[in-house]
């Protein structure tokens, strides 16, 4: 009986500090390198931690022409596309209303984002944009936030800068995750991934 009392006891406490709001101000950029700084404030205040997020790039060995080949004919034709995933529209649709609800559940304030994104092959990144685009188009008329995404046909790049203070329940987060991970279309997309 006591420690049916105690667990209950842990988590009732457990699920009130998970329902207490982190406000979070960030100044984050990627070029090559990791670079900002994270401010988190938890408990009304009481508990604050910063942390500046610099790491160097790490350095990419060269490959000759043999290695290249190598390379080249280890990929199976078999192999399938991260896009055979984003193809299938029962998972699309569920994986976007997640985006959504984590969208609507965050409290914004001067959130700003620039990405520029390209995968090297003009046609990879057609494919790319023809997905991110739309969505790219949405997002500038997104009023509680300046968001700018752009596509880069000519060479393979992943940049990014970002800025503001959001502020996040927690619970309503781990609760948006589970409602994913139980979502059939959700697995189903994931196997489907995995057959040649």
């Amino acid at each position: 009986m006591l420690v049916g009392v105690a667990i209950a006891a842990f988590l009732l406490l457990l699920v009130a500090l998970l329902a207490v709001p982190v406000r979070l101000s960030f100044q984050v950029s990627w070029r090559q390198a990791l670079h900002g700084n994270v401010q988190l404030y938890w408990l009304f205040g009481l508990v604050r931690l910063q942390r500046p997020l610099t790491r160097p790039k790490p350095p990419v060995p060269e490959l000759s022409t043999d290695s290249r080949e190598k390379t080249a004919a280890k990929k199976s034709p078999n192999q399938t596309s991260p896009f055979a995933v984003i193809r299938q529209k029962a998972f699309r649709r569920r994986v976007f209303r997640f985006l959504r609800d984590i969208w609507r559940s965050i409290r914004k304030q001067d959130l700003s984002l620039r990405v520029r994104i390209g995968l090297g092959d003009p046609a990879d990144t057609g494919r790319l944009w023809a997905l991110i685009g739309p969505v790219a188009g949405l997002l500038t008329e997104v009023q509680e936030a300046s968001i700018e995404i752009a596509p880069e046909f000519t060479d393979a790049v992943f940049e990014f800068d970002s800025s503001g203070n959001i502020r996040v329940i927690p619970l309503q987060m781990i609760y948006l995750t589970f409602g994913l991970l139980l979502s059939p279309a959700f697995w189903q997309g994931l196997r489907q991934k995995r057959r040649p």
